[in-house]
């Protein structure tokens, strides 16, 4: 049977084998492709996916999170996956560096978790509720306004017009919060106003 060959179609035959072989080693065989579709769900099955934005840039891709835990009294939830939605139309499911490193900004040591007060001449930060931190600003706010709100100009002029206070908005936000941030920021007479992406 050998001898039915001539040099040139063994060789033939040779390169096209070692060249299927290549091919599928290289992925393209779909090998690679079923085991991550088996091993995928395998990874997920007992997770919760919640939908997110990444809060980076002034993109505003979409995120996945997949997290453990049912969220019962005893339990707490730990996140342990995360990766693109490829549902939304900003990033199409792909993710930058910083975007596919968000679990380890999430489980960062440093990462500040509730709000902290540094009372006047300390040198330290206290843990405080998240009552006692939205009255503190509130309060403050209120008293600020009401002591720099100007209804007029020099001329006479109605302007309603509050400039001793400036607001710094998230970038990484959806269209509806970004405008609904900026008409409570207007509607209180806040003229500096600028958003993250710029700084």
């Amino acid at each position: 049977m050998i001898g039915e060959f001539s040099r040139r179609q063994f060789l033939r035959t040779a390169g096209a084998g070692v060249a299927g072989t290549t091919l599928g080693a290289m992925g393209f065989g779909g090998a690679e492709q079923a085991m991550a579709q088996a091993v995928r769900p395998f990874k997920l099955a007992r997770t919760t996916e919640t939908r997110n934005i990444c809060p980076y840039c002034s993109v505003a891709c979409g995120v996945i999170l997949y997290s453990l835990g049912d969220r019962s009294k005893n339990t707490h939830a730990s996140l342990l996956h995360v990766e693109g939605d490829p549902d939304h139309p900003t990033n199409r499911g792909t993710l930058c560096p910083k975007g596919a490193a968000l679990l380890d900004f999430v489980h960062a040591d440093t990462r500040l978790k509730y709000p902290m007060h540094r009372k006047p001449g300390s040198e330290t930060f206290e843990r405080v509720t998240w009552d006692f931190a939205l009255d503190r600003i509130a309060r403050l706010m209120k008293d600020d306004r009401d002591k720099n709100f100007q209804t007029t100009s020099k001329d006479g002029v109605t302007v309603n017009r509050w400039t001793s206070v400036g607001f710094l908005a998230a970038s990484a936000t959806t269209n509806e919060t970004g405008t609904l941030t900026y008409k409570v920021i207007r509607s209180l007479g806040v003229l500096p106003f600028d958003n993250q992406a710029r700084v």
